[in-house]
């Protein structure tokens, strides 16, 4: 079946001396994996090599069971060439893009994820974007959009509201296999668990409160504890550590999992 959709590349590797395997994201299609014929021909009908984050027309045709697709032609609308230029952003952006190829299934269309990504590119390219604040949006939007993350207003276990601080100055903790918060009573029953500190639960106040609406700011401290703890979850969930997650977060702020075991 041919199909038209706007779509951003996730993933492009070399096939032959000419060609490309390309994974992009459309909006309609969800995750497609294409051959590019003869992409990197100086000539080549279908519009030319394809690079990481170039956005765009895609036409092309779907293949059966697990066999490639065929990409029929590409014609970039949006480069994002700006991201290349900085490294903060080049590696928000890497890892944004990493998410959504390993979070997503293909064929399976998410045109919200679409629309994030998208959003998220185009603003980590502005300059003096807050990129740590932009990348824990992302991080929180994708993961309750794929039904990962809940409201984070009380602890799992027991019900009760969760403070900065537990009682007696005792720590918070987020539990990615009970799915939440955990409060300074229940957290010592529960051993796959991550301390947050108080900027954590700020940061994540913060956003609750922009999603309904409200207009707040995530100073870079905030930022910074909400995407560690995010990027923990993420890597529980998953079983593994996404490779760009210390280049983006920072190799001194990159969750710890090996004394975690996977959430599944």
């Amino acid at each position: 079946m041919r199909h038209r959709e706007p779509a951003i590349c996730l993933r492009c590797i070399d096939y032959s001396e000419t060609s490309q395997v390309v994974c992009f994201v459309t909006r309609g299609c969800g995750l497609v994996r294409l051959l590019a014929k003869g992409t990197k021909r100086a000539k080549s009908k279908s519009g030319g090599a394809i690079d990481l984050f170039s956005e765009g027309e895609l036409v092309f045709t779907t293949g059966r069971g697990e066999a490639l697709g065929t990409l029929i032609e590409f014609t970039e609308t949006v480069s994002h060439a700006p991201l290349r230029t900085r490294a903060v952003p080049l590696n928000a952006s890497l890892y944004m893009i990493e998410l959504v190829g390993e979070m997503l299934a293909e064929d399976d269309p998410h045109p919200e994820v679409f629309e994030l990504l998208h959003n998220a590119l185009l603003r980590l390219g502005e300059t003096g974007a807050p990129a740590a604040a932009v990348l824990a949006y992302f991080q929180w939007r994708l993961l309750r959009h794929v039904g990962l993350l809940g409201d984070l207003k009380a602890c799992v276990a027991c019900g009760s509201a969760v403070s900065a601080r537990g009682r007696a100055g005792r720590d918070v903790y987020f539990s990615s296999a009970a799915g939440g918060l955990l409060c300074e009573v229940c957290e010592a029953a529960v051993v796959e668990k991550f301390r947050l500190p108080p900027a954590a639960l700020a940061g994540l106040a913060a956003m609750t409160a922009a999603q309904a609406g409200k207009r707040v700011n995530l100073p870079d401290k905030q930022a910074d504890a909400v995407n560690r703890m995010l990027a923990y979850h993420i890597a529980q969930q998953l079983g593994k550590e996404p490779k760009m997650a210390s280049c983006a977060i920072g190799r001194e702020k990159a969750p710890d999992i090996r004394k975690a075991k996977p959430a599944r």
